[in-house]
């Protein structure tokens, strides 16, 4: 073989990956704000607010501000992808993979969503363990309590589902298999920076929270869209965030 032939399994694999959705600068200003937003959870587990409770991060009194923060930061991540991805002249789809364009669609994702939604508590569950006790400041003051807690906490949910996938399983995911060839690294990267965006929640907490990460990768990997990793991301969130508290009572 000559120096300057590749070999074909080479070829196959460059020609499987996709093409770069947006630019290599664009990348990297996504993974400084990753380090901004782990810098500014690492503060939040070591300082200390006032008006904190037994350890966590903030009294009640802050949810609706918390909650709002919240979406308007999953907001922004999603424009800022969505804006690079324009910008190199893709689209929406680019990051979700299409729409549902019939019931039958729905209903196929629906009954994909339910049997990964357990495994995924399965998975959480067993991660947990292994990981023993968490010493990391808690957000427990922070369920939601009344009726317009409840509704924005929802909201807070859904947004996430929405915006946190296309961030990290329609943007990074793509991004990085596009760059190294190996959908098998893509999945692991965006589950860890998954993970380490959300540093607030204490170092135990990242590692589990990047396998659930690269579960939602191996997902969209699969199915090549997003549309039941919406649904379980944000299911997930409403049932561990508040709904599990409340049926366990």
């Amino acid at each position: 073989m000559q120096a300057n032939e590749r070999p074909p399994g080479s070829l196959a694999r460059r020609r499987e990956a996709p093409e770069p959705i947006a630019s290599r600068l664009h990348l990297a200003g996504l993974l400084l704000i990753g380090v901004a937003i782990a810098g500014l959870g690492a503060l939040a587990q070591h300082g200390h607010p006032s008006g904190a409770a037994n350890g966590q991060l903030a009294s009640h009194s802050q949810t609706l501000p918390i909650y709002l923060t919240a979406i308007i930061m999953d907001w922004a991540l999603f424009y800022y992808c969505w804006a690079g991805v324009h910008r190199s002249g893709g689209s929406l789809w680019s990051l979700s993979g299409g729409r549902w364009t019939s019931w039958r669609g729905v209903a196929v994702d629906l009954s994909i969503a339910l049997p990964f939604w357990i495994v995924w508590e399965g998975a959480a569950y067993a991660v947990a363990t292994m990981l023993g006790p968490d010493s990391a400041k808690g957000v427990a003051s922070l369920l939601p309590r009344s009726l317009p807690e409840i509704l924005l906490w929802v909201s807070a949910c859904v947004t996430a589902g929405i915006c946190e996938e296309m961030v990290f399983r329609g943007y990074l995911q793509r991004q990085l298999h596009a760059l190294g060839g190996s959908i098998a690294a893509a999945v692991a990267g965006q589950g860890l920076v998954f993970g380490i965006f959300h540093g607030y929640q204490g170092w135990k907490h990242v590692i589990t929270i990047s396998v659930l990460g690269i579960l939602f990768g191996v997902l969209a990997a699969w199915r090549k869209n997003l549309r039941a990793n919406m649904i379980v991301h944000a299911w997930a969130d409403f049932w561990e965030g508040w709904l599990k508290f409340l049926v366990s009572r």
